[in-house]
């Protein structure tokens, strides 16, 4: 349930009017727009407190949700949310691309990536510290060196560093070197971790799970926005079809239709989507036609020696000119990179 304000309402109407719905023992979210605060209601005898609203002066309107994801739906959040971190915003008119090695494997060859990706436009580095694999015996990442190896790298080039957490024992230690959490898609669902990450206040980036629904997926955003941090990044990064030609199948149609149920930004993982380095740059290009708020993109400086997908990896000067080759695709969306 979502309670409207009367448009203009001042912050003692709106704090009249949460102290009211605590003191009835509901949990409440605010989302304050530009011209209107609505104030989504999460608890149980909707009616109850439906009636109780709806006698306030302060309130326009109280709005029944029927979708299962309240904080995550349009509904509560009509604006599109747009994620500030320094200087860099996901979300709204700008492209970002975050660019990097699968798995970090040794100082030098990350920082040979970040310099390479920095040089062709991307302002946020993604590198895997800690790598939850299939196999039990493939490369499992420098987990703790790893991320001391991105704090350094940061100092060095001024990116911005995004990196995967594995589970809600080790957030507090991958929080202190990320700018933005990542969480796998084999964790989409894993509500212990979810709920740490509800608790921080940094942007969290959540793929979608291998055979996720997109309500699945949503519902998953829904656990961290409703411990209090909104700010999540959905990302699309394929799912698990009959199709064998292609490590997934990316799933371009989710980007549209989910920035109409939800307020959330989302990106598109083409590396992942595709599993094949050669059809990420087509990839890229629909995903950014579609209307994705940016791209995850995996560039590793020798992709034939990687430990980690070199498969679908792009090299740096492959993913140069793909940069320089979205800026047009960009502007016809009426986006930058």
């Amino acid at each position: 349930m979502i309670v409207v304000m009367n448009p203009g309402a001042t912050e003692a109407e709106v704090k009249k009017i949460t102290d009211k719905l605590k003191s009835m023992g509901y949990g409440v979210h605010l989302s304050t727009g530009e011209n209107r605060t609505v104030i989504g209601v999460i608890g149980q005898r909707r009616e109850e407190a439906a009636q109780a609203m709806e006698a306030m002066p302060e309130v326009e309107k109280v709005v029944f949700i029927t979708r299962p994801f309240k904080l995550a739906g349009r509904e509560f959040h009509p604006e599109d949310t747009v994620i500030k971190i320094g200087d860099v915003t996901i979300g709204g008119p700008e492209i970002n691309i975050m660019a990097g090695p699968c798995a970090i494997e040794n100082e030098e060859q990350l920082l040979q990536a970040a310099k390479a990706v920095k040089d062709a436009g991307a302002r946020i580095l993604r590198a895997g510290a800690f790598k939850p694999r299939t196999s039990p015996y493939s490369f499992q990442g420098l987990e703790q060196q790893g991320l001391e190896y991105l704090n350094d790298v940061r100092k060095r080039t001024g990116l911005l560093i995004i990196t995967e957490v594995m589970d809600q024992f080790t957030v507090d230690q991958v929080a202190e070197c990320a700018d933005i959490i990542q969480v796998g898609a084999r964790n989409m669902q894993n509500y212990y971790l979810l709920r740490e990450l509800g608790k921080i206040r940094k942007p969290v980036l959540l793929k979608r799970g291998l055979s996720a629904t997109i309500e699945e997926w949503l519902m998953a955003a829904e656990y961290i926005l409703s411990g209090g941090n909104y700010e999540v990044i959905l990302c699309e990064r394929g799912i698990r079809t009959f199709e064998p030609y292609t490590r997934n199948t990316l799933d371009l149609s989710a980007v549209p239709l989910v920035k109409q149920l939800s307020h959330l930004p989302i990106i598109v993982d083409p590396s992942h989507g595709t599993g094949i380095s050669g059809l990420v740059p087509a990839m890229s290009k629909a995903a950014l036609a579609a209307g994705a708020d940016g791209l995850m993109i995996e560039v590793h400086p020798n992709p034939q020696e990687a430990l980690s997908d070199g498969p679908q990896s792009l090299t740096p000067e492959q993913f140069k000119t793909l940069v320089k080759e979205l800026k047009g695709v960009a502007l016809s969306v009426g986006k930058l990179i």
